[in-house]
This record gives C-alpha cells, sequence and structure tokens, in this order.
C-alpha cells in the first residue's frame, strides 16, 4: 500500500472490522440473488402476475448492471465510504418497498430500487477492500469477500423455503433491513476516509451519465428479453439494439470532449484493463450460464429434487474462495498473469467435463465438474481484479474496479442471451428429459467457448510482477 492510499483512507488500523462490515455488504447482493428464487410461486400465488415474474430478476440485473460505471466514477471523486453508504441505504429503501409490495408492478419497481442500490455496493466493497489491503494481502480480502456467495448459496434458498412456508415471502426483504443497519454502523463507525477535494474540478458529467445509462440498459435489456418477452427479428428488439447503440456512439463522442468524463476511455485502451475485463465477462457468462442450466440438468434430465439440483453448485462455490484466498502466493512468485492462465486452464478442464454429462451421470459427476470450474474460477478472477487494481493509483482504482464489475455484468446478459436462444430453440413447451439434455448438452459447448476465450483473455494480459504494491496512472499507461 502507497503513502497516497494510506492518507486517502485514513483508516485506523482496523481493517478487520472494515473486512467484516464489506463481507455484510456482499451478503445483502448474494443473498438477495438466492434467496428469492425459492419463493417466486408463493409470489405470484399472492400477487398474481406470473407472466410478469422474469422481470423481478430482469429488472433488478438491469438497474445493478447500468449503475456500477456511474458509481466507480463518482467514488473516485467524492469517496468511496459516501457511495456505499449511498447504495446500503437505497438497497434498504428498495427491501421495505418488495417488503410492502401490493401487486407484482409495485414489487417490480422495488426491485429495480433494489438494483440501484446493489450497483453501488457491489464495486464499492471491491474498491474498499483494494485500498486498504495491500497486494499482497488482497488475494486473501478477496477469499473471504467470495465466501459470502459461498454461503449465501446454501443460506439463501433455505431462508427463502423457511420465510415462504412458515412466515411470508415479505421476510425475503425484510430480513435485509437489520442486515443493512449493522454494515452501514459499521462502516461509519470504523471506516474513516478523506477524499480529495480537488477532484471534483470540472464537474460531473450528467450527459455521459445519462448516455451511458440508456444506452447500456437498451443494450441490456435487448439481451435479457429477446427470445422471451420479444422475437430477436421484431421491430421491438431492432428498435431496443438501436437505440443502444445510438446512445453509446454519442456517448463516445461525448466522452472525448468533456473534462472529467463519467467513463474516461482511456480504461478502455489500456492492455491490462481491456484483458482483465475481457476476463471478467467471461466469467461473468461462464457464472451464469451454470447456476441457471446446471440445477436444471440435474432436475429435469438426473430427475432429482430442487434441493439437490441447488446443491450441486455448492463445490463451485465453495473451491472459488478457498482457491482464491491462495492464489496470492502464487501471483507474488509468478505474477498476475501466469497465475491467471494457470486458472483459466483448470477452467478449460471443468468445461470439457461437462460435456460427459448424459442422462445416466451419477451426481458425484456434476459435483466434480463443478468443483474443478470453481478451483479455476478462484485462480483467475482474484488475479484479474488485483491487476487492474494495481495498475492505477487510488484516485481512479474506483472506475477501473467499476468497469470490470460491469464486463461481468455485460458478460453474464450476453451468456444467458445465447444459453436462452440454444435451449428455447431446441425444446418444446414440455420437453423429455431427452430432449432437454441434448439442448443443455449444447449449452455446455458455449461454457467451453467461453472458457477458452477466457484462457485467451488470460495469456493477453501483460506481464506484470506482483510484488509491487501499486503502480501509477502514468506508469500502467506504457503497458
Amino acid at each position: 500500500m502507497t503513502t497516497t492510499d494510506r492518507v486517502q483512507v485514513g483508516f485506523r488500523s482496523e481493517r478487520g472490522p472494515i473486512l467484516a462490515a464489506l463481507m455484510l455488504c456482499n451478503s445483502l447482493v448474494a443473498l438477495d440473488s438466492t434467496i428469492i428464487a425459492t419463493s417466486v410461486l408463493t409470489i405470484v400465488d399472492d400477487l398474481g402476475g406470473f407472466s410478469q415474474f422474469p422481470w423481478l430478476f430482469s429488472v433488478y440485473l438491469l438497474a445493478q448492471a447500468v449503475t456500477v460505471p456511474i458509481y466507480g466514477k463518482l467514488a473516485d471523486l467524492f469517496g468511496r465510504k459516501r457511495l456505499v453508504l449511498f447504495g446500503i441505504a437505497v438497497f434498504a429503501v428498495g427491501s421495505v418497498l418488495c417488503g410492502l409490495a401490493w401487486s407484482m408492478p409495485s414489487l417490480i419497481v422495488a426491485r429495480a430500487i433494489q438494483g440501484i442500490g446493489a450497483g453501488a455496493i457491489q464495486p464499492m466493497v471491491q474498491t474498499i477492500a483494494g485500498d486498504i489491503y495491500t497486494v499482497r494481502e488482497r488475494a486473501k480480502a478477496q477469499g473471504y469477500l467470495a465466501s459470502v456467495w459461498a454461503m449465501s448459496s446454501i443460506v439463501g434458498p433455505t431462508l427463502g423455503g423457511l420465510f415462504s412456508e412458515y412466515l411470508s415471502w415479505r421476510w425475503i426483504f425484510f430480513v435485509n433491513i437489520p442486515l443493512c443497519a449493522v454494515a452501514a454502523v459499521m462502516l461509519m463507525r470504523k471506516f474513516d476516509e478523506k477524499p480529495a477535494e480537488a477532484r471534483t474540478r470540472g464537474g460531473i458529467d450528467y450527459t455521459g451519465a445519462a448516455l451511458l445509462t440508456v444506452g447500456a440498459g437498451a443494450v441490456i435489456l435487448g439481451l435479457l428479453e429477446g427470445g422471451q418477452s420479444w422475437a430477436w427479428n421484431s421491430p421491438t428488439s431492432v428498435a431496443v439494439f438501436a437505440l443502444g447503440a445510438a446512445c453509446l456512439g454519442v456517448f463516445v463522442l461525448v466522452e472525448r470532449r468533456v473534462e472529467t468524463p463519467i467513463l474516461p476511455l482511456w480504461v478502455l485502451t489500456r492492455r491490462v484493463l481491456v484483458a482483465t475485463s475481457a476476463v471478467g465477462a467471461v466469467i461473468g457468462s461462464i457464472v451464469l450460464t451454470l447456476t441457471t442450466y446446471v440445477p436444471t440438468f440435474v432436475q429435469g434430465v438426473l430427475g432429482f429434487g430442487a434441493l439437490a439440483g441447488g446443491f450441486t453448485l455448492a463445490p463451485l462455490l465453495l473451491s472459488w474462495p478457498l482457491m482464491s484466498s491462495q492464489s496470492g502466493r502464487l501471483y507474488l512468485r509468478i505474477g498476475f498473469r501466469r497465475t491467471a492462465v494457470i486458472g483459466a486452464c483448470i477452467v478449460v478442464v471443468g468445461a470439457f467435463l461437462t460435456l460427459g454429462w448424459t442422462e445416466t451421470s451419477p451426481i458425484w459427476q456434476i459435483c466434480l465438474g463443478a468443483l474443478v470450474i470453481g478451483a479455476g474460477m478462484g485462480l483467475v478472477a482474484s488475479p484479474a481484479l488485483i491487476a487492474a487494481q494495481s495498475s492505477v493509483d487510488w484516485s481512479d482504482r474506483g472506475v477501473v474496479t467499476s468497469t470490470n464489475t460491469f464486463a461481468r455484468s455485460i458478460g453474464s446478459a450476453v451468456g444467458i442471451a445465447v444459453c436462452g436462444a440454444i435451449v428455447n430453440a431446441n425444446v418444446g413447451a414440455d420437453p423429455s428429459p431427452a430432449d432437454l439434455a441434448d439442448a443443455i448438452h449444447l449449452v455446455f459447448y458455449t461454457v467451453v467457448a467461453g472458457a477458452v476465450l477466457m484462457l485467451v483473455a488470460a495469456f493477453a494480459m501483460p506481464p506484470m510482477s506482483g510484488q509491487s504494491p501499486t503502480r501509477s496512472s502514468s506508469a500502467s499507461n506504457s503497458s
């Protein structure tokens, strides 16, 4: 950690409580992503609107994704603490409104508010961890943060089922309130930060923020809803993508002229940032594809129950943080790129294992593939993110971290759109296990292709030593 970082963060050597607060913040997003899945039917029975329930997921992901780059820049201007506390407050308000929803449309709007809050929480957690820990320490910190997702994958569905059956589905949202309060109080008491006032000179790029929100939102919406709410070649689909492309094109022109762009275009030109963002995009695609279709394969093809389908992902979500916490030892010795390449190779092996899954595969074979992919992800995700963070100063770390998170969101949307189109094109309304197996088998081929792309992106990372605590912006520009 540089002297500059210490001045900007101003922490009181109480990084343990700060990390605990960051893990709690992560749990808000992670738990919310898993707890609602088991309560959908109960919600629909109460509020109606079965045809609208997919929007509970789409609008959340959309609101979260489009706000992430904006929060990253604002954090570099005004500091991380203000932004993460703002995100927690908005998430809490959204949770209350979700719990009080009286119809499916009102619940969808409340979920959008939750997504706006989550868009600040997730990248700020990663950025603050990058601020208060050295490069040597960040791998373990990332392991702790990643472990929250593993715990949520087990706790979330269980709590969702218990609340829905014995209390009310509304408690899956109300449970967020005490978590938000504790996380906010811990950060306010333990995390001191002194952002530099001079960085606000030049004002905020409101035009760029609006164009980025509309443009990225339209593209992600088109990917999420194409082939479901409307046909890919329909006028609606063409209009949505045309709007997104037009806004993003104007956005690039605006960002080249403003003094303080909301998303500096240099993040799209530096080799280390482009490569690590590409890695992040493929990670988002593979993870969402597996979490969507592995349980479907286990239930619809192998004939197991919903509980077994969910727990087959546990090996992936457990091996990921374990290997992530150990990745620091490796990248300190051989560098970020070699570590990421090793991790990507392991993901490729795990992806090829999925091609061997058939209607007669034992459950342990599914778990083995998930375990191998998770181990590889732990060795590629953390080094890629830390390499990106380490290539810039404190004043740019927020936007760099948010760009990586945004790339994951785009990758998730692309991955689920492609795989959804493949499955829908190969099965009917009531597919047999054999038909479903054939369709999902094609999805696993896309996982293999994604893993290979991840390996290429990892090779494209510039050689960077994991020994130096951080590099300046000017130094990183040469890479």
